[in-house]
């Protein structure tokens, strides 16, 4: 009795741990698009799989969206992945949100309703 009762045991215990290693390794590369100068907003951070996104759009370039300039110049082969965009776009000064959801809204979505793919309503990337 004792024996079966330690194989079941086991087997439960491989199982469980088998379930958390799999959900662990299987959560998928979800992106917040979200940026410190924003406060209180009217909706969520848009979100999306940003692997599955580059892979479907077969956007291979990171600077597509994350690109750099300096002196009004693109910068080749350098990313901006490592910065808030507000650090660039911030509009009228420091602290001013809208020129940043204008970017975003310009970038994301023009390339949206370009491409014919993707969301472009509100409530397809602000998800409540």
């Amino acid at each position: 009795m004792k024996p079966r009762f330690f194989v079941t045991g086991f087997t439960v215990v491989l199982f469980i741990l088998a379930v958390a290693v799999l959900s662990v390794y299987s959560q998928e590369d979800v992106t917040e698009v979200n940026d410190s100068i924003f406060g209180k907003r009217m909706r969520p951070s848009a979100v999306f799989q940003h692997e599955e996104h580059n892979e479907t759009a077969e956007i291979d370039d990171c600077t597509a969206c994350h690109h750099l300039y300096e002196d009004g110049e693109l910068v080749e082969d350098e990313s901006s992945e490592e910065m808030e965009c507000s650090e660039c776009h911030a509009g009228e000064g420091k602290g001013y949100p809208m020129a940043v959801v204008n970017i975003y809204h310009t970038l994301c979505k023009g390339c949206h309703m370009e491409q014919k793919a993707g969301p472009v309503m509100c409530g397809e990337c602000h998800r409540k």
